[in-house]
């Protein structure tokens, strides 16, 4: 294999777990609206949304395992998860006041910031990512910063 054959497959695999987090906060997102179980929304999630088409344009094709770790963590450590982000919030805004995608985001990225895997730094950035696609024109990403900012300099202090 040739550097840039590597460098394309890295950049390839880099992108399918992005992909991966995006579909994370999309699942959380629906079993939390929906009441759907883990199991249900996984599987419509591997066989009909990853690599579809989706208003025209196709989606890309998730880091399968990527993602259903996202999805499991994310419910096996809700509350941990949740009351870490709500020490991340203002005594204002409670998490039950959080906009659902935005829980379903936190959540996600809560297990990427208690784990091992992912840097935190690296973490941030892919959820503000995340953030963008759905909050385009909003001030939801900058929100979604300070908030993980703050969670993972309390789960990860070392990092920083």
């Amino acid at each position: 294999m040739t550097q840039t054959q590597s460098n394309q497959s890295g950049n390839q695999r880099r992108k399918m777990k992005s992909a991966s987090r995006l579909y994370a906060v999309q699942a959380l997102f629906q079993m939390e609206h929906s009441g759907q179980t883990i199991d249900a929304v996984t599987a419509e999630f591997l066989n009909f949304r990853f690599g579809e088409t989706y208003e025209g344009a196709e989606m890309i094709d998730g880091d399968i395992s990527h993602f259903k770790m996202l999805v499991e963590r994310a419910v096996d450590h809700q509350a941990e998860i949740d009351q870490m982000t709500d020490r991340a919030l203002v005594a204002r805004w409670p998490l039950g006041r959080i906009d659902p995608t935005l829980r379903a985001l936190f959540r996600a990225a809560g297990v990427e910031l208690i784990g091992r895997d992912t840097p935190p730094r690296v973490a941030i950035t892919e959820y503000v990512d995340v953030a963008k696609a759905f909050f385009e024109d909003g001030d939801e990403p900058k929100f979604v910063n300070a908030v993980l900012d703050h969670m993972a300099k309390e789960a990860k202090p070392e990092a920083f």
